[in-house]
């Protein structure tokens, strides 16, 4: 197996901002793919794959999500939205009561900092969205029983680039035993 020079992943990591102004540009050619290809390699509790990816890039839609989404509006100017849902029935059949409480949703924050990671490496900007209706966003893509939405994430051509907030040091948040 090849090295990879980890300098350059934790370069990586260490640029990627929350994006909450995008230009009206379009993606790029095949750039939602490459992000759904992203996602689907995050590792997941049993190889179950717990998540199901709703992409929104119809207008109305966007507004409707951004609504549901505390009136954010930057969701409905990003030219995609994919939503994160959980497929709790998958979830369950791996895992039962622990697979539908925790291990999906770890799974698919793995997913999407997969997704957030190859955005920031294509140039493009992204925001991990967690406030929001469920039920309305459940209700506006008319999502099956059993499909959660667990987060929204807004992906486009960035007209920004915010700064980095401040870090607790590593020192304060971790311990050796």
């Amino acid at each position: 197996m090849p090295e990879h020079d980890p300098a350059h992943l934790l370069d990586l990591i260490r640029s990627r901002r929350s994006v909450r102004r995008f230009r009206p540009d379009p993606l790029p050619d095949g750039a939602a793919e490459r992000l759904l290809a992203a996602m689907v390699l995050a590792p997941s509790a049993g190889n179950a794959q717990p998540w199901h990816f709703v992409c929104i890039a119809e207008p109305r839609l966007r507004q409707e999500l951004a609504a549901a989404a505390l009136r954010q509006r930057f969701v409905a100017d990003a030219p995609l939205v994919v939503v994160v849902c959980v497929d709790e029935a998958r979830a369950a059949r791996a895992y039962g009561e622990r697979g539908v409480s925790l291990y999906c949703l770890q799974d698919t924050a793995a997913a999407i900092q997969n997704m957030l990671l190859v955005a920031h490496a294509m140039g493009l900007g992204t925001c991990w969205v967690g406030a929001f209706d469920e039920q309305a966003v459940a209700q506006v893509l008319e999502l099956r029983d059993g499909l959660r939405p667990v987060a929204l994430v807004p992906v486009g051509v960035p007209a920004e680039r915010p700064r980095m907030p401040p870090r607790r040091p590593v020192g304060e948040v971790s311990e050796w035993r």
